[in-house]
């Protein structure tokens, strides 16, 4: 009866999607790093050490409207993002080629054979010629299909489920260190373009000095060296100038690869302040706990579970394989009664094998998987000693960094009022022109540390933003 091999089939699938894997159970290596990041006089403490959400999103962060727009245009059109992306659509279609072989591919199919064997061949004295046979079939069923009795396949289905959740982890990486690129690409062309102006700035007033000096040793009241010493001031103004035009076209080009189209002139800045904001709700300290939230760190975590499961498909290939072959249809020798009664056929082949020798390749391939999964724990937990030295790292700039800018804005008023009091002195005749070169070089140096010091405070934002593995969107 038909219904013996429905029945037989319908508790071969029950099993076979029941069944268990041989792949050890999974538990996550402890993080081996300190509990929280470390504290001492470089870092800040402004919020306690379990605080939950240590970051808010990027577009909290970023203030300023341009950035976001241009943020925005580089999600929108970035080639590397894009390149994630599509590797996400890549995983998730081998994921699920991968699950289909958990059930039988089930397909149609009808055949027509047509034989001429010799008469004689039936061993019947005096018969000759030939005979004709045809041969009609209409089937439906499934060749070769692997019960998983002992979880080979949901251990490959499970590791390839865990690399295509790594490639959606890898996904936010490259969209977080997008956004970072952006936003520093950006600060990077609003300090070179404060600093151009710094130095067109210098050779406007240092062009003035030489003036002066060149009218006073035309008048019989200045020197030589006077002049030369001025002319030096503007010739190295004049340098940077060039320069700094050269870097700022660069910037300007960084910017439109990173955003993957041509950067509005208008969205350009021309400072780094006001670009990123300053919360106060950023901690002092981090528990490494946080840590484990990071898209890369995650990522490595799901490589690991993958490699984990590797290992019980390679254990299952030491126990024996059911393979089964199932066919319903019917069948006769002529066309025009295929679908008549009596024409019923079908076939029900289970096959079972049990590797005997195999010169050591399963027991290899164990070692492999294992070897695999051993890679893989360090690698995770090397991401995490990463992650936790370069949060440290940058806690310990934002702890001192307004201590920075507080004695570099100090250094350039002092110095502001020192050019001003050397050049009356020297206007008055009480002094040479050698302590005004001074104050001015002095100047000139302290606007270009000032300037780098706070790229390197809103940067320092930024690297938070990417090391804490970036806020809600």
């Amino acid at each position: 009866m038909r219904s013996a091999p429905i029945k037989t089939l319908a508790a071969v699938l029950a099993i076979a999607l029941a069944g268990c894997t041989m792949a050890p159970a999974y538990r996550r290596p402890a993080p081996p790093v300190p509990a929280t990041s470390p504290s001492g006089p470089a870092y800040p403490a402004v919020a306690p050490a379990d605080q939950a959400a240590p970051l808010a999103g990027w577009r909290d962060l970023f203030t300023d409207p341009n950035l976001r727009a241009m943020i925005d245009q580089a999600l929108a059109n970035n080639r590397d993002l894009r390149i994630a992306v599509a590797n996400i659509q890549a995983a998730r279609a081998q994921y699920q080629v991968q699950r289909s072989a958990l059930l039988p591919t089930i397909s149609a199919q009808g055949a027509e054979s047509y034989t001429r064997t010799p008469a004689n061949i039936e061993g019947i004295p005096g018969l000759k010629g030939s005979i004709d046979t045809r041969y009609y079939s209409a089937e439906v069923g499934f060749s070769a299909w692997e019960i998983d009795l002992f979880g080979r396949i949901r251990s490959l289905t499970r590791a390839q489920q865990e690399q295509y959740f790594a490639t959606e982890e890898a996904r936010r990486t490259a969209q977080i260190t997008l956004i970072a690129e952006v936003a520093g690409d950006y600060l990077i062309y609003g300090s070179d373009s404060a600093l151009l102006k710094i130095s067109q700035d210098t050779l406007t007033s240092g062009q003035a000095s030489l003036d002066v000096t060149e009218k006073r040793l035309n008048g019989g009241v200045g020197t030589g060296l006077d002049v030369a010493q001025a002319r030096t001031i503007v010739e190295q103004a004049k340098a940077d100038v060039a320069r700094l035009t050269t870097l700022v076209a660069q910037d300007k080009n960084a910017l439109d690869l990173v955003v993957g189209a041509p950067v509005d002139q208008a969205l350009l800045p021309s400072d780094v302040d006001m670009a990123v904001a300053r919360p106060d709700a950023l901690p002092g300290a981090i528990r490494s706990e946080v840590l484990l939230s990071r898209p890369d760190v995650v990522e490595a975590e799901d490589q690991l579970k993958a490699a984990n499961a590797n290992i019980g498909a390679a254990r299952a290939a030491f126990f024996p394989s059911l393979t089964l072959t199932a066919q319903d249809g019917v069948a006769s020798t002529a066309l025009q009664t295929l679908f008549r009664a009596g024409t019923s056929a079908w076939t029900f082949a289970p096959n079972i094998a049990q590797p005997i020798f195999d010169y050591g390749k399963n027991r290899a391939n164990l070692h492999y998987a294992k070897a695999e999964r051993d890679v893989a724990v360090a690698t995770y937990e090397k991401s995490i000693q990463t992650a936790f030295r370069e949060v440290a790292d940058a806690l310990a700039e934002r702890g001192t960094i307004d201590q920075q800018l507080a004695g570099e804005r100090g250094l350039v008023d002092a110095s502001a009022d020192a050019l001003t009091l050397a050049t009356a002195r020297y206007d008055r005749g009480a002094d040479t022109y050698l302590n005004e070169l001074i104050a001015q070089r002095s100047l000139y140096v302290a606007q270009q540390t000032l300037v780098s010091t706070r790229l390197a405070a809103a940067t320092n934002l930024v690297t938070l933003y990417t090391v804490l593995g970036g806020g809600a969107s």
